[in-house]
């Protein structure tokens, strides 16, 4: 049977329609693009978790929205990332990489496309319509 590990991820875009991406400074896909995100802990809601990880990981205070999607992400020794997705929009703090990131940046369409992402992203936020503009 395989561990499956509840995780969230934040879909989040500024006033522009850009997207807010991280990356990743510690394992799996160091060194690459995603977005902010991470496990659920014990006692806490996705909503709580979305605002922790992206304040940890951005500097940035966000307003959860609706689930735009789903993805289950395999791991090492047989586990699986159950990551669930949530639009945010930015209401406070300063841009900033911390914690789990080596850095943090607003991008565009364009911009997304010639940066090294963690694998996928690019097709499942196309799929779920959240791509920045």
């Amino acid at each position: 049977m395989k561990l499956r590990v509840p995780c969230v991820g934040a879909v989040v875009h500024d006033d522009d329609h850009r997207l807010l991406l991280v990356r990743r400074a510690n394992p799996p896909a160091v060194g690459r693009w995603s977005v902010p995100g991470g496990r659920v802990e014990a006692e806490e809601t996705d909503e709580e978790a979305i605002r922790r990880e992206v304040l940890e990981e951005t500097g940035l205070v966000v307003a959860v929205g609706i689930r735009v999607g789903t993805v289950a992400i395999p791991g090492p020794n047989g586990v699986v990332y159950d990551i669930r997705d949530y639009a945010c929009a930015p209401v406070g703090g300063e841009l900033a990489a911390g914690d789990d990131a080596s850095d943090a940046r607003w991008v565009s369409r364009a911009e997304l496309v010639q940066l090294d992402t963690v694998d996928g992203l690019i097709d499942t936020l196309s799929s779920w319509g959240v791509l920045p503009a």
